[in-house]
């Protein structure tokens, strides 16, 4: 299990997200702290039990049971099985859509957007018409 997220600037959202190695799922959701309470929370909600947890060198972090960090802040990304590219790599995919799509995320609506682009990502290996039916099922009793 990967983690990922950046400190948030002083009074912003930001949004901590973690990405199952076996499964290949990715659940993200908007914090307001990067505190060790938070941190450990997060995790400990989305990861199973005895489950590896890779992270950068956050100091939140430490402390996790079956963890290992690599240090971004010295450019380590991979220290043997440590490595957080599934993260990094959906983080980016959200910067992008950020940046070249919504140039603003609402933080009103913050968990909206991480929900979905989890959901993107999670069903991004399946065909077009598998893909499109999730979609519709997903829309079942929501209101527009």
């Amino acid at each position: 299990m990967g983690v990922g997220g950046t400190s948030p600037a002083a009074g912003k959202t930001i949004v901590v997200g973690t990405k199952d190695r076996a499964s290949n799922r990715v659940v993200a959701e908007p914090i307001q702290r990067t505190d060790r309470e938070t941190l450990h929370g997060f995790v400990q909600d989305y990861a199973v039990p005895d489950a590896a947890v890779h992270t950068d060198d956050h100091p939140s972090y430490r402390g996790l049971p079956r963890h290992k960090a690599v240090k971004h802040s010295v450019g380590e990304y991979v220290k043997g099985q440590a490595a957080t590219q599934g993260t990094d790599s959906f983080r980016s995919m959200v910067k992008r859509s950020y940046h070249g799509t919504f140039h603003q995320f609402s933080p009103k609506h913050l968990h909206r957007y991480s929900n979905e682009f989890s959901e993107w990502h999670n069903v991004r290996d399946r065909e077009t018409l598998r893909q499109m039916a999730l979609l519709t099922a997903g829309l079942d009793g929501e209101g527009l």
